[in-house]
């Protein structure tokens, strides 16, 4: 019996390096789902999807989360955008909705259909959302990813407690991965210093070395993954071991 793991933003950054550490055990079957063309092969079918598009992930639902009996099952809401870095008045109006799209809605789609697909399967049961820091701070220029990040940890906290009053044995958690070299960081670098006064402070990061790297939060994500016993709280930072 094999475990199931459907991974979002599998294409570069933390969910490449999730992807790459997965596939690697012929024990998992991963669905991956990412905007990228990827080849499917063993143990990993690619659902390739623009999480901004809502109505084209309600489509897909069925490919996304497949029958069938297994070990364990774990959704990883990985994708994430940190949107268009400005102030409130400089903004696009689509892409403020936009990174609700991607962050917020696809995310409560996701977790939605895994609960109806799968809630008694009597197996191991684990959503993990990846959230941020920023989730708990004012940043200029984020309104956005903020508030986005904010919301979807409160989406996992009413889920945890919908998973204990059902009985649905579902665990979840909003991991904060840090600080990590990704695409993600190469954007806020690129921001203009009129619309995001922390810019000098990420490009330092950068320029200092004191960026972690996509494989090791990836080994991070895992360690929680397979110590559920360790992990009591919803609200979690890789940080923090």
């Amino acid at each position: 019996m094999k475990n199931l793991y459907i991974l979002t933003g599998c294409s570069k950054g933390l969910g490449k390096a999730l992807l790459d550490k997965l596939v690697g055990s012929e024990k998992n079957q991963v669905i991956g789902i990412s905007r990228s063309a990827m080849e499917s092969g063993d143990g990993f079918t690619h659902v390739e999807l623009d999480l901004a598009d809502s109505a084209g992930l309600i489509k897909e639902l069925s490919s996304i989360f497949p029958p069938g009996n297994f070990k364990k099952i774990v959704l990883i809401n990985n994708a994430g955008w940190i949107g268009e870095i400005g102030p409130l008045g400089k903004l696009d109006p689509t892409g403020i909705a936009k990174i609700n799209a991607v962050n917020v809605v696809a995310p409560a789609i996701l977790i939605n259909e895994y609960v109806r697909k799968y809630y008694d399967q009597k197996c191991e049961k684990l959503v993990v959302n990846i959230s941020s820091g920023a989730a708990s701070k004012d940043v200029d220029g984020w309104s956005g990813y903020c508030s986005s990040k904010a919301a979807l940890n409160r989406m996992t906290r009413v889920a945890q407690v919908e998973s204990e009053l059902k009985g649905y044995g579902i665990n979840y958690y909003a991991l904060s991965p840090g600080i990590v070299d990704t695409p993600m960081q190469a954007d806020i670098r690129s921001a203009d210093q009129e619309n995001f006064s922390g810019l000098k402070k990420f490009k330092a990061f950068k320029s200092n070395n004191e960026l972690s790297s996509p494989e090791a939060v990836a080994e991070k994500v895992l360690y929680l993954i397979d110590h559920l016993d360790e992990f009591t709280e919803v609200i979690q930072d890789v940080r923090d071991f």
